[in-house]
């Protein structure tokens, strides 16, 4: 069987900012602040993260994921731009026949306006969610509210965002509908927001990304959760390992509630 591995190139916007991992080490002695404060007034910076998993022998797939994580932050506005999208095909071993078995995209943007009090903001809040296999053709949310850093210490910071949105939801067309039930559901909702971060050594830091969407129309809770260790390897390489969880209280029919994904990349910083 020939098993190949190949984790998480961090690309760099090289051609629009300044790398932040151009220095890893002094990353991780920085607040999330600080960082910020350090790009101000750049036009694009963040990380890109690319993800290959080949699989043959006795089984036979292939797997692509992506993710990337981007800000702009200028005088009194600080946006940030999100991609997480994950593709995989695998080979039945009794009909031998090649099928895509997963396929999923999420984006989002917020942008945060600062408001007089370090570290606090209104923010605007849009994401897009499109997974082939989870009876929904997408779902979208959009959120309006308030943000505000509740703790920082020599290694933590804890931020949080709170507000009311708006979300939607529309069911792919092979889906039975329900008595009652719609092809296209609306509602309205409220968005909690916690994003943790630690420096936990020299070279390794820690983050926690949490949020969860309660319908307030009755189309149940939605939550995301990205726990992850990064640890600088040697000069431009470290290690990323990560646990993410989504969950929906009211998936479709057959469909189950959570989906889990454990991860370790290779992230490469460039100078």
């Amino acid at each position: 069987m020939f098993f190949l591995y190949c984790a998480g190139l961090l690309l760099s916007a090289r051609a629009f900012a300044v790398d932040p991992f151009e220095d890893f080490h002094e990353y991780g002695e920085l607040s999330d602040e600080e960082i910020h404060e350090l790009h101000e007034g750049e036009f694009l910076y963040g990380d890109v993260e690319l993800g290959v998993l080949l699989n043959r022998g006795n089984t036979s797939n292939t797997a692509f994921k992506l993710k990337s994580n981007l800000y702009q932050d200028f005088k009194y506005w600080r946006n940030q731009f999100k991609f997480d999208g994950a593709y995989r095909r695998e080979v039945d071993p009794d009909t031998k026949i090649e099928d895509e078995t997963a396929s999923r995209y999420f984006i989002s943007a917020q942008g945060n306006y600062k408001i007089g009090e370090k570290n606090t903001s209104l923010f605007l809040y849009g994401d897009y969610e499109s997974d082939e296999f989870n009876g929904r053709e997408y779902t979208t949310t959009f959120v309006v509210g308030y943000g505000k850093r509740i703790f920082e210490g020599r290694k933590n910071t804890v931020d949080v965002d709170l507000g009311p949105g708006l979300s939607m939801y529309r069911r792919e067309d092979e889906v039975e509908l329900a008595p009652g039930e719609q092809r296209v559901e609306r509602g309205h909702l409220l968005r909690v927001a916690l994003q943790w971060e630690r420096t936990v050594s020299k070279r390794t830091r820690f983050n926690q990304d949490i949020s969860y969407e309660k319908s307030m129309s009755g189309l149940g809770a939605r939550v995301f959760s990205e726990t992850a260790l990064i640890s600088q390897v040697m000069g431009g390489v470290s290690m990323k390992v990560a646990y993410t969880y989504r969950y929906h209280s009211q998936p479709e029919e057959g469909k189950e509630k959570a989906d889990t994904e454990v991860g370790a990349t290779l992230v490469y910083s460039f100078n």
